[in-house]
């Protein structure tokens, strides 16, 4: 693994900065997501034979990370290209392939996806959304939470369960739900974050869908689940590191300014160390991140499964100082709409809860890493 940055990556974060200071943090959504998907932003993980840009997370997480830091960050970029359009490209059909990823690569079409449920919550084992055959056709019943953007998606990739025939047991697999499907519904539960992408439960009442709306291998499932859930806590990461990197450019600046006796407050060590600090968490934080990254793009499930979720630990972690640090820096000047830093309060606690709680990413690294015994 590099410990530094290429040269194109350089370049592609000096791009999308530029961009992204355009926008600034007043940015309009549509606009926003139609100019990153014209310049292929949007699809640089994609395979470049359906319209992508080639590349893998490690180029998509600097496109999040590198808006995020500009004030603009696009969540269902987490969702649309990093989890649903991974897992297409991995596992999907030629027609699923060809029918989806150029669409998601240029901006034109949308993905969301459904895997949490009211009463499953951590505890994906406890999923209750399922799918059985009825002739050639599936029939998918359930429910599911905390869904973004299902307002703004074409279809949602949802994750079900069959049963296997041999054993009775239930088994995770991934089904491409058109928004339009008779007996989905959605409902937008009242968020008090205010976020772009809003947040929706969805009903499925015996939802029909043709054979081919199922993704890959039925036999697979659990494979093909983690393959897009290691994007997502990847994405997640890249997400809140832009997030802090925001708030902290918006201390530094205000600490260089402000003057309340005969010099800079930043001049005074007990502003300047925790700025720094928090600095120093953020680009720890991006270390791992990129090291999650360049194992998942080269094939390594396994150890990206472990640093993807360190990766989200960490990041999560260090943007909730630093935003909390960046707020405490500008007082009450903190909290106002001029410096846009106050909405950051609740939306950094998000990169501490999904899409997996800090609690269980310990519990993984307890028993996965270090081989200590489960508690559950």
């Amino acid at each position: 693994m590099p410990t530094t940055e290429t040269e194109e990556h350089k370049a592609l974060r000096q791009a999308v900065s530029a961009l992204g200071k355009r926008h600034g943090r007043t940015y309009d959504r549509e606009q926003l997501w139609s100019e990153a998907a014209k310049l292929g932003y949007l699809g640089v993980n994609l395979p470049e034979e359906y319209g992508g840009g080639g590349g893998g997370i490690s180029e998509l997480s600097i496109v999040l990370e590198e808006l995020g830091a500009a004030g603009c960050p696009l969540l269902m970029m987490v969702v649309s290209p990093a989890i649903c359009g991974t897992v297409i490209a991995r596992f999907g059909t030629e027609a699923q392939k060809q029918t989806w990823l150029p669409a998601l690569a240029d901006g034109t079409r949308t993905m969301a996806f459904g895997i949490t449920e009211p009463d499953a919550g951590s505890n994906s084992h406890r999923i209750t959304t399922t799918a059985r055959k009825d002739g050639t056709d599936w029939l998918l019943t359930g429910r599911k939470v905390f869904i973004s953007g299902v307002d703004l998606a074409d279809a949602t990739l949802i994750v079900g369960r069959t049963e296997d025939s041999r054993t009775g047991r239930l088994k995770p697999c991934l089904f491409i739900v058109p928004r339009d499907a008779q007996g989905f519904t959605r409902r937008r539960i009242d968020m008090e974050l205010q976020a772009s992408e809003k947040q929706f439960e969805l009903t499925l009442d015996d939802v029909r869908l043709p054979a081919d709306a199922l993704v890959g291998d039925e036999d697979a499932g659990l494979l093909q689940l983690f393959a897009g859930l290691n994007p997502e806590r990847i994405m997640t990461a890249a997400f809140a590191i832009g997030m802090g990197r925001f708030a902290l450019a918006r201390a530094i600046e205000y600490a260089r300014d402000r003057t309340v006796w005969d010099a800079p407050i930043g001049a005074h060590q007990a502003i300047a160390h925790p700025l720094a600090q928090a600095h120093i968490d953020l680009e720890l934080a991006r270390l791992m991140m990129q090291k999650a990254a360049y194992l998942y793009d080269a094939g390594d499930d396994v150890g990206a499964g472990e640093a993807a979720n360190m990766a989200k630990y960490a990041a999560g972690e260090a943007c909730v100082r630093a935003v909390d640090q960046s707020v405490h820096t500008l007082g009450g000047n903190g909290l106002t709409r001029e410096f846009g830093l106050a909405s950051l309060i609740t939306a950094a606690r998000v990169a501490r809860i999904a899409p997996v709680s800090r609690e269980m990413i310990l519990n993984y690294v307890s028993h996965q890493t270090l081989g200590l015994p489960k508690s559950y």
